[in-house]
């Protein structure tokens, strides 16, 4: 696929930000985090948002975020675990670059998240399971899926092989 956006987007825990800085260096492109680009934009951190405001709140300033990222080229874009679970989000996507779900079993994902509240949703560690199936069937229309269980580089290869690089 070739490509001058590349979404990458998965449960949290799956290695987005990393994988993106990643192959934007190795792409020379420009790397944006969603979550990044909120906690700037509202001076906050995303705990601090969703304890404040609330999900619906986030939401709709993640999907605001994202739309000023759609019509940018040569760029990388980390997005939040919900992100491509949102019907909006993910046609907007799917119709502007190219969308890579970096997945890893629930149980992974767990093991990477830590357990001091930076992680909102996963604050309730026994729903974080019932999070990820109920995001799972979003994630399986990303235009290919990617073992992000594998080291970093091995991941940024396989993306680049992918997009023809």
């Amino acid at each position: 696929m070739r490509t001058d956006k590349i979404y990458l987007v998965g449960f949290m825990g799956a290695g987005k930000s990393t994988v993106a800085r990643a192959l934007g260096n190795r792409l020379g492109w420009r790397v944006e985090d969603v979550d990044d680009l909120i906690e700037a934009r509202e001076h906050r951190s995303v705990p601090a948002i969703f304890a404040s405001d609330g999900e619906a709140y986030f939401r709709r300033i993640e999907r605001e975020v994202l739309a000023g990222l759609l019509p940018l080229r040569d760029i990388v874009v980390a997005t939040g675990g919900g992100t491509f679970a949102d019907p909006e989000n993910r046609a907007a996507l799917l119709a502007t670059g190219a969308v890579a779900w970096l997945d890893v079993p629930v149980s992974h994902a767990l093991a990477r998240i830590p357990a001091d509240g930076r992680r909102p949703l996963a604050a309730d560690r026994g729903r974080v399971e019932q999070l990820y199936l109920h995001r799972l069937p979003s994630y399986q229309q990303a235009h290919v899926r990617i073992d992000a269980t594998r080291p970093v580089d091995e991941v940024v290869e396989r993306l680049l092989e992918w997009i023809g690089y």
